[in-house]
């Protein structure tokens, strides 16, 4: 079936389908470009986490990060489906449509526009390492619960973290991961067992371009 481009998405179009009282994973990023390791974190998310479903938040691009380098939005969304290739994998280009390239404002959308379902914010290890620095941080804990998946070898840097810190008494032991959907933020869980480490700019080129081998 042929794509709607981003540009002429609807909000409608953007939201993937759903049902009422789903447990659904969030995971956000350029996907400059989309890898295996994305694939592997959202299964092993879907496995952990008993979920119904992980959405692929495609970024128009990152606030930390300079923006040189960066695909076409459509381009990247379009990669990101054939990589994802399972139907409990969906991709969205939401942040585009609405306008934002801030975590906080997707989430208060989507609990807004969606609030029969149950969010789980899914996250690297590197990205907790640098949450402190993210728009609004504290606010995106309390709204929605996150799962920190382990990327040796960050686990040290990113528990020691201010964010981690911060949030410490809110962490769920990891045999509890499945009841993370359900727990009110802010409650987060660090897994751990994800043997697959890749990075998406480990896989461009100097020029930005993307690698094919």
């Amino acid at each position: 079936m042929k794509q709607t481009p981003v540009a002429s998405q609807s909000l409608s179009q953007a939201i993937p389908l759903y049902t009422n009282g789903m447990r659904i994973g969030l995971l956000g990023g350029s996907f400059n470009p989309p890898h295996v390791a994305h694939r592997a974190i959202s299964l092993f998310a879907i496995k952990r986490l008993e979920l119904d479903r992980v959405w692929w938040l495609v970024s128009p691009g990152n606030p930390l990060k300079a923006p040189g380098g960066v695909h076409d939005l459509d381009e990247r969304a379009e990669a990101a489906r054939r990589m994802a290739d399972d139907p409990r994998i969906d991709v969205s280009c939401l942040e585009s449509v609405i306008g934002t390239r801030y975590t906080v404002d997707t989430i208060s959308y989507l609990r807004r526009r969606a609030s029969g379902l149950r969010f789980v914010w899914i996250m690297g290890a590197d990205n907790l390492a640098q949450f402190h620095r993210w728009q609004n941080w504290r606010r995106i804990a309390s709204e929605v619960p996150i799962a920190v998946i382990d990327r040796p070898p960050q686990s040290f840097r990113a528990l020691a973290a201010p964010a981690a810190q911060a949030l410490a008494r809110y962490r769920l032991p990891e045999n509890q991961a499945g009841r993370l959907a359900d727990r009110r933020a802010p409650a987060w869980v660090f897994l751990t067992g994800m043997k697959l480490s890749l990075s998406s700019t480990g896989l461009r080129n100097p020029d930005g371009s993307w690698r094919t081998k």
